[in-house]
């Protein structure tokens, strides 16, 4: 069974997803069997390298909400992020341009050092306060998951990996999705938003025995949309709903 998962770099809620995936996926009792498979998604394409405005003031003047109102949506991210073991500093978030990071993940993977350099950038966002957005950042970022220093910074010279984000983006679009994390089981069932360990483990059990009904439905859970993060504002009419388990069209396989 493979499972295709959008997600970008500057979504918290996608690192929680992730997450979660993972613990749904320890559980599974076929869970070995399970192949996950990664794509590039990104909020904003036109944001600058590095954006230095908090976060929870970038968010509550786009979109014109209390700035306590996402203090405390934050506070409540973090505090679920800690009940499944991960340490979110979100007020050290710093904002930017995701894409280079993305290019930088497409090139572990070809090194065979996908899992390492993830986990190098994620931390290095999420917990470490890092502007992943920032060539010298990405650099420590990629030595630091075990790349060559060489190979990131001839990456970062040029735009080397730049069709395989492109590539992640358009099929997030021909399929529908505008929010993240957005996780399609088995390339049959959309399942949008981070859900409970224990929804996404159902939806996975439901689609692994091809009973021929869609996940039941979910309930609602956090994602990003649209360029916001919080729970403020949705993706709009995508196909993929945050509070539904549809079918989606097949994802075409990927390298």
């Amino acid at each position: 069974m493979r499972i295709d998962v959008w997600s970008d770099i500057l979504c918290p809620f996608c690192h929680l997803g992730r997450r979660h995936l993972e613990l749904a996926l320890e559980q599974f009792e076929h869970g070995d069997e399970v192949g996950v498979v990664w794509h590039s998604f990104q909020l904003d394409r036109t944001a600058p390298g590095v954006d230095d405005t908090p976060a929870v003031e970038r968010v509550a003047e786009k979109y014109g909400v209390p700035r306590e109102q996402m203090v405390a949506q934050h506070e409540q991210m973090a505090a679920d992020a800690a009940a499944v073991g991960l340490d979110f500093q979100w007020e050290r978030l710093r904002g930017g341009n995701s894409y280079d990071a993305h290019r930088l993940i497409h090139l572990a993977r070809a090194l065979g050092r996908e899992d390492e350099v993830t986990a190098s950038i994620m931390h290095g966002w999420y917990t470490d306060g890092e502007a992943v957005g920032d060539p010298e950042t990405l650099v420590r970022l990629g030595v630091s998951g075990g790349l060559e220093e060489a190979a990131v910074r001839e990456l970062l010279a040029g735009d080397d990996h730049g069709i395989d984000v492109r590539t992640d983006l358009a099929l997030a679009s021909q399929i529908g999705i505008t929010s993240v994390p957005t996780f399609v089981l088995d390339q049959k069932f959309g399942v949008s938003g981070a859900q409970p360990v224990e929804v996404m483990l159902n939806a996975i059990r439901q689609v692994w025995d091809l009973q021929g009904t869609e996940p039941d439905t979910a309930p609602d859970a956090g994602g990003c949309g649209g360029g916001c993060c919080g729970g403020a504002c949705g993706s709009g009419a995508g196909v993929v709903a945050d509070d539904d388990a549809v079918p989606a069209e097949p994802a075409p396989a990927t390298r």
